[in-house]
């Protein structure tokens, strides 16, 4: 019952975080030009940003250019012919979150969307209502909000557009100088051939993490959210199942799902758990140990499947965040005497040198789980980032489909590269689950350990 209820919290602690703050791992807000892998797709035209009849939800939209950025509702507006494949733009918002699940970049799954603003209150509706096509970009707008690389985004314009949905022809980007001098990017969406800025995505923050500070609430589930629940009853599940087998085949060979969850378990108890907290006191964080590295581990595995999303919960630095914390409050709330003895009075030590030593002790506590939080997102992203980038060669070589020759090269390179990464990545799933949970059962150590 502790494990689960150690799943139960770490789900809804970090479902609460991701539905209000998604996307906080890129502090940029997701500022990439990323609308233009391809140009054209069979039997489309669309440098002619109109809007299309029979749309299926899969078609690319224009590039825009914006002429004059400095007009919230009705900016003067024009296709860009000449923009160019970006891998880094396209792998980053592969593995972002967004309001829509993606599988293939063919099937797109929509969420729920829950909004909430002053002047409105609650609005509840599918993402369905925004047709995303390519990129996750929305064909549509819905009573003034509309789809933009897989996020929500409000109309500054909104009053102009809240009864039903209206058409899309595409979204543009402009860099403008701000009211400091540096420079700012005002985002469009082009409707009935204009421009109408977009607000910022929303975040729960009020612009501390950056991105800006919106006129409504964002509170929909993600994909990661989503994934993260699939992960918690995949796990929940298994350990059912190898429950009920140790019930019913009491003193036999463990077999099917036991095979695998016992050697680990025993693997965590003996080698981890035990050595740095202690035989006499490892019982009781046993069962935090074990959900963080199971949990951890599942998610990503879960994000090693490329046809399930590519997603990447435990590469979102509002997840690890989530994790570091707990590990934080729960190391110090066992601190004994002696720990905090450590910190703050240092004995036989003169005074002069305490001023210098406790200062840093106390930095040490909380950079401690910053290094946990920043460890797990930094690897787990850059194998994603890496895989994608392979991938990324074909277009490159082939001058987005332009190249035929090139593509082939590009091809023949990407393969082994992202087989060997996808090899590496898989080595790194277990690895990262292990290195959190052998850090955080030694900070718990450090703290309980008493004076010999």
């Amino acid at each position: 019952m502790r494990r689960l209820f150690s799943f139960i919290l770490f789900s809804m602690i970090s479902v609460f975080m991701l539905a209000q703050g998604h996307d906080h791992d890129h502090g940029d807000g997701h500022n990439h030009d990323h609308a233009h892998d391809h140009e054209s797709h069979a039997g489309h035209d669309h440098d002619n940003g109109e809007t299309h009849a029979g749309h299926d939800g899969d078609h690319h939209h224009a590039n825009y250019l914006i002429s004059n950025p400095n007009t919230d509702c009705g900016a003067s507006v024009s296709v860009d012919q000449n923009h160019e494949y970006d891998p880094t733009a396209t792998a980053i918002h592969h593995i972002s979150d967004a309001n829509v699940y993606t599988i293939l970049d063919a099937v797109r799954i929509p969420l729920p969307a829950i909004l909430y603003s002053k002047d409105r209150g609650v609005e509840f509706f599918s993402t369905g209502k925004f047709e995303a096509g390519h990129h996750d970009n929305g064909a549509k707008s819905y009573n003034g909000y509309v789809l933009f690389e897989g996020n929500i985004h409000k109309l500054a314009c909104s009053d102009k557009f809240v009864d039903g949905t209206t058409a899309v022809d595409g979204f543009g980007r402009v860099e403008v100088a701000g009211a400091d001098g540096k420079s700012v990017e005002r985002r469009y969406a082009v409707i009935g051939g204009k421009g109408f800025l977009l607000e910022q995505k929303t975040i729960w923050d009020g612009g501390i993490l950056g991105g800006g500070v919106t006129s409504f609430m964002d509170l929909s589930p993600t994909k990661s959210v989503v994934s993260m629940l699939i992960v918690c009853l995949i796990l929940f599940f298994a350990f059912r199942a190898a429950a009920k087998a140790y019930t019913k085949n009491e003193g036999q060979a463990p077999s099917g799902i036991q095979s695998f969850l016992e050697p680990v378990f025993q693997f965590i108890r003996d080698d981890v758990a035990i050595p740095f907290i202690g035989e006499k006191k490892y019982e009781k964080y046993l069962p935090l140990l074990m959900t963080i590295f199971f949990f951890i581990l599942g998610l990503n595995l879960w994000g090693q499947i490329p046809f399930l999303g590519s997603v990447n919960v435990s590469g979102s630095l509002t997840v690890t965040m989530i994790l570091a914390v707990l590990v934080f409050l729960i190391t110090n709330f066992s601190g004994n005497k002696n720990y905090w003895g450590h910190i703050f009075n240092f004995p036989g030590v003169p005074w002069f040198v305490k001023l210098i030593l406790t200062p840093v002790e106390v930095l040490g506590l909380f950079i401690k789980p910053l290094t946990l939080m920043l460890r797990l997102a930094g690897n787990i992203t850059a194998g994603h980032i890496a895989i994608l980038s392979f991938v990324g060669l074909i277009f490159i070589f082939g001058n987005s489909g332009t190249n035929m020759a090139g593509a082939t090269t590009g091809t023949i390179l990407a393969i082994p590269l992202t087989i060997f990464m996808m090899s590496i990545e898989l080595i790194v799933a277990f690895v990262q689950a292990f290195v959190f949970t052998i850090l955080t059962a030694s900070y718990i150590g450090a703290a309980t350990e008493e004076h010999h």
